[in-house]
C-alpha cells in the first residue's frame, strides 16, 4: 500500500466524518468574525493591536481544531481493529503516518480555504475595508500552524491507545503550548542563575513551541519585530534577511519529520512489545 493511497483514504473517510464539518461550520463561524473585527484596518503593517488579537484567536482555536481531527484519525485506526487489517498489507508505520498527515493537511487546508474565502466574501459584501494581504497573512499564518499541528497530532495518535488518551493528550498539549507557555517562559527565565544565558534560553524555547515560534516569525516577517524587545534582535535579521523563509520552513521540516518518525518509532516498539 502506497503512502497517496492512506491519504485518498484519509481524505474520503475523514469528508464523511461528521466530525469535520462540525469543526468546519465552527471554523468558519469563528473566522468571519476575526475578520470582520479586522475589517477596519486595511493592512497589517506596523502590528496593530486588532492584529495581534485577531493572531492570538487563531493560535488559540486552530491547534486544539488540528490536535484533537489528528490524534482521533490514528487513535480509531487502532480502537476500531482497522490497523490490524491494514498493517496485513505491505505498508510500514511510517508510511502509513505521512500518507495520514497527507490527508488531513487535504482536509484542513480545505477547510481554511472555505473559511477564509466565505469570510472574505461575507466582508465584500458589508462592504468592509479588508485587504488582500490581509486575508492572504492570515490565511498563511493559519495554514502553517495546521500543518505543522497534524504532525504533533500523529505523535499523540500513535501514543495512545484510544480515544480517550488521543484527548487528553491533544488537550494537554494545547494546553501547555498555547495557554500556559508564556508562563512556563517566565518562570524558567526568572530562576536563571545568568543574564547571560536569558537570551539563548528565550530563542530555544521559542523554537521548541511551533505555535510560539510561528507567531513570532510571522510578526517579524510584516515588520513588527520590535514589538519583542532587544533579546530578539538576532532573530529579526535572519527572519526579515534573504535567507529568513528559508530558515524558518527548515525548521518547521524538522518539527514534522520529528514527530512523525518519533511517532512511527514508538509505535512499532508497542506494537513488538505487544506481539511478545
Amino acid at each position: 500500500m502506497r503512502i497517496l493511497t492512506v491519504a485518498q483514504r484519509e481524505i474520503k473517510l475523514g469528508f464523511r466524518n461528521s466530525w469535520t464539518y462540525s469543526f468546519l461550520a465552527l471554523l468558519s463561524i469563528f473566522t468571519i468574525t476575526i475578520l470582520l473585527l479586522q475589517s477596519g484596518v486595511a493592512t497589517t503593517e506596523g502590528y496593530t493591536d486588532i492584529t495581534g488579537t485577531v493572531m492570538n484567536m487563531i493560535l488559540y482555536l486552530l491547534p486544539l481544531i488540528t490536535l484533537l481531527l489528528g490524534g482521533f484519525s490514528v487513535a480509531v485506526e487502532k480502537e476500531d481493529g482497522h490497523w490490524g487489517l491494514l498493517s496485513t498489507y505491505p505498508i510500514s508505520t511510517y508510511r502509513f503516518l505521512w500518507g495520514k498527515w497527507i490527508g488531513l493537511i487535504t482536509i484542513l487546508l480545505t477547510m481554511l480555504l472555505f473559511s477564509f474565502g466565505l469570510a472574505g466574501i461575507i466582508t465584500v459584501l458589508f462592504n468592509q475595508q479588508l485587504s488582500i494581504d490581509t486575508l492572504i497573512f492570515f490565511w498563511l499564518f493559519s495554514s502553517i500552524l495546521a500543518i505543522v499541528y497534524v504532525s504533533i497530532a500523529l505523535l499523540i495518535g500513535a501514543l495512545a491507545k484510544n480515544r480517550w488518551q488521543a484527548l487528553i493528550g491533544g488537550i494537554g498539549i494545547w494546553f501547555l503550548t498555547i495557554v500556559i507557555w508564556s508562563l512556563l517562559m517566565i518562570s524558567t527565565l526568572s530562576h536563571l542563575p545568568s543574564y547571560k544565558m536569558i537570551q539563548p534560553t528565550l530563542q530555544v524555547l521559542t523554537i521548541l513551541n511551533p505555535a510560539e515560534f510561528v507567531r513570532v516569525f510571522s510578526i517579524m516577517r510584516i515588520g513588527a519585530g520590535s514589538a519583542f524587545g532587544a533579546d530578539y534582535d538576532q532573530w529579526i535579521t535572519w527572519a526579515t534577511g534573504s535567507y529568513g523563509v528559508v530558515i524558518f520552513c527548515g525548521i518547521c521540516i524538522g518539527w514534522i519529520v520529528a514527530s512523525i518518525y518519533i511517532g512511527g518509532f514508538i509505535w512499532n516498539r508497542s506494537d513488538k512489545n505487544g506481539r511478545a
